[in-house]
């Protein structure tokens, strides 16, 4: 693909590193897979939905949403904050249950797309395409490997690196549990309805979020704020004021700006399960103020 050249990745798939499983070395299984979560949301029309099978969709969404953006965003990719070896685990779980592969492969390449975001060494830029940005990039060859150099901080506990090895554990545990919980709805809207709607809507921060939204900051990137997708992805859409100051848990810098990760965080910290969450300093909060 020319996107992997662009990466000065060669077109073939890259070897594995050491953190990657069976699932990097597979072709096909992935876009099976991909596709057909999104084809089984079809039979939605055919099982009908209950109050029950609603309830499983918002449990599942939410949850999943809260540890794709406090877990493998916020202290994966970017340590804002500090928790236990045993609450690491537990984000990096249920984050590995979105079906976003594991958490090295994701903070890894996350902490790539900062280095040189909508730049020539960006993994996910809209300016290779909206499509690419929103989800093709995931099947391109060259972001396919765990880059273990990028993230030797959390590559150091092997049971992060069994779960990024064996990341599709955590989505069978799921799709377990709600046939268990509901039967064939219960997979229908717990989990193939629900991934769909958590993979776009995450999907949205690489894609809409570089190209819909106003800008407080003059970062070197197209990175906007919107707040559409803020409320969308418990407050991961301020991603102008992210790319503006990276070390911060809070992405809603001012009190308007509604984000619910930070809240939920600030939740945990008071039942003393994180701790040492990273704000913004005012200097770097107020930079617009100063430009003006």
């Amino acid at each position: 693909m020319a996107a992997s050249a662009e990466l000065g990745i060669d077109t073939v798939r890259p070897p594995p590193s050491a953190a990657d499983g069976l699932w990097s070395r597979l072709d096909l299984a992935p876009r099976v897979l991909y596709w057909g979560t999104h084809a089984a949301c079809l039979a939605a029309l055919w099982v009908g939905v209950t109050s029950g099978d609603l309830a499983l969709l918002a449990a599942s969404f939410l949850g999943r949403m809260f540890a794709i953006t406090a877990g493998y965003h916020r202290y994966f990719a970017h340590r804002t904050f500090r928790t236990s070896r045993a609450f690491q685990f537990v984000l990096a779980f249920l984050g590995a249950s979105s079906a976003q592969k594991g958490p090295l492969w994701w903070a890894g390449l996350h902490r790539i797309h900062h280095s040189d975001s909508d730049g020539p060494g960006d993994i996910h830029s809209p300016r290779r395409g909206f499509w690419y940005s929103h989800q093709n990039w995931i099947f391109d060859p060259a972001t396919n490997p765990t880059p273990l150099e990028r993230i030797p901080d959390f590559a150091r506990y092997p049971e992060l690196v069994w779960l990024n090895r064996w990341h599709f554990v955590a989505p069978l545990a799921l799709i377990v549990a709600c046939f268990a919980i509901g039967g064939l709805s219960g997979f229908v809207w717990g989990f193939a309805i629900s991934t769909t709607l958590l993979w776009h809507s995450t999907y949205t921060v690489n894609s809409l979020a570089h190209l819909w939204g106003s800008r407080r900051y003059p970062t070197t990137d197209d990175s906007r704020n919107n707040v559409w997708i803020a409320l969308l992805t418990f407050g991961e859409g301020w991603h102008n004021n992210h790319h503006h100051y990276m070390a911060s848990a809070r992405q809603g810098f001012f009190w308007w700006e509604i984000d619910v990760t930070y809240y939920l965080l600030r939740g945990l910290q008071a039942v003393g399960l994180v701790w040492d969450i990273r704000e913004p300093p005012a200097s770097v909060r107020d930079a617009h103020r100063r430009a003006a």
